[in-house]
């Protein structure tokens, strides 16, 4: 297949799935325990009447998490691309290197203990909180004669996921009038998330996700091999240093506002290579718009699994996600 052939089928597909992506916003707004029709979701959002109970509800709750699951999606995907060739790891995701499970254990340390409730706040603490998880990450699997190596990375990762988890308990169990604000929360949800948690991140988001794209030469480069990169001119510490910045922000966005929902890091980025190839011109794009989708998905089959109830959502992409998760890890045992 030629250039040419190649680049118009991955960006036939890329439009595909934009709508689908469109046609899964389209249904997280109208199915849930209720349904509603098409007139009243688009009266709703051009012709919004504050008097009509059904379009309250759709535009101060549907509409919100349809936007919050696409957004965070969408960054969790990018982030773990951004970690996969960072680290040269398959396994490599911010759920799996600790980097939600900082994030998580500050911004819980903050609400129950402290009582922080302003967005901007929490947001904060958790790139704070996703910063100290991925740096420490890095020092542990870069400990050793031979360096980092993705062995040793998601060894680190799984150590300092499962010691945030215990702190984060331990809190909890400290703080048992807390308990109920953030246990739903910590498993990872979309649901009951007002405008104002997507106003506050929109912005760090939408930067990182074009930086990341403005980056895609450099780290196409970069999963050459650390020593192919440098001999071809590439300041690899930089490029490394800026491709972490993004990882923290994307994964501390998602983590402020909806948890740590786990696996999408994992998952979109192998099936965004299989469409996109290796470039990240491609791979980029390609991971927000399919792991949008998925989180899309998830919530939707989230509403109907336990009704009345809802499963929160980072259950079902666990679901989905640790089959994956499997099969990758064995393909990895077997090449080696």
């Amino acid at each position: 297949m030629n250039l040419n052939k190649t680049s118009l089928w991955r960006a036939g597909w890329l439009l595909i799935f934009i709508l689908v992506m469109l046609g899964c916003f389209v249904a997280s707004i109208l199915f849930g325990t209720t349904r509603y029709d098409w007139a009243t979701a688009w009266s709703s959002i051009f012709h919004y009447d504050e008097s009509v109970n059904e379009q309250i509800i759709l535009r101060t709750t549907r509409l919100p998490r349809a936007c919050i699951a696409s957004a965070v999606g969408a960054s969790l995907a990018i982030a773990g691309a951004l970690m996969q060739t960072l680290t040269r790891n398959p396994l490599a995701s911010p759920s799996v290197l600790g980097v939600n499970a900082g994030a998580s254990f500050l911004v819980v340390l903050a609400a129950v203990t402290f009582s922080v409730s302003s967005l901007q706040a929490l947001m904060w603490i958790a790139f704070i909180g996703a910063a100290v998880g991925a740096v420490t990450v890095y020092m542990l699997g870069s400990i050793g004669r031979d360096g980092l190596t993705p062995l040793k990375i998601v060894l680190a990762g799984s150590a300092m996921t499962a010691l945030f988890a215990s702190f984060t308990q331990a809190v909890l169990v400290l703080n048992q009038q807390g308990i109920g604000t953030v246990l739903f929360w910590l498993t990872g949800t979309v649901a009951g998330r007002s405008p104002d948690f997507l106003i506050a991140v929109l912005p760090y988001m939408a930067i990182a996700w074009v930086a990341a794209w403005l980056l895609s030469k450099d780290m196409n480069l970069l999963q050459m091999g650390e020593e192919a990169a440098k001999g071809l001119g590439q300041k690899t510490v930089f490029i490394k240093s800026l491709a972490g910045i993004f990882i923290v922000v994307l994964a501390g966005c998602s983590v402020s506002v909806a948890g740590p929902i786990g696996f999408i890091g994992i998952v979109i980025p192998h099936i965004s290579r299989f469409f996109g190839g290796l470039d990240h011109r491609w791979v980029i794009p390609y991971c927000g718009v399919l792991g949008a989708i998925l989180l899309m998905m998830a919530d939707i089959g989230a509403r109907f699994i336990a009704i009345p109830e809802e499963m929160p959502v980072g259950v079902m992409t666990a679901i989905i996600g640790v089959p994956f998760f499997i099969y990758i890890a064995r393909k990895g045992l077997a090449k080696a």
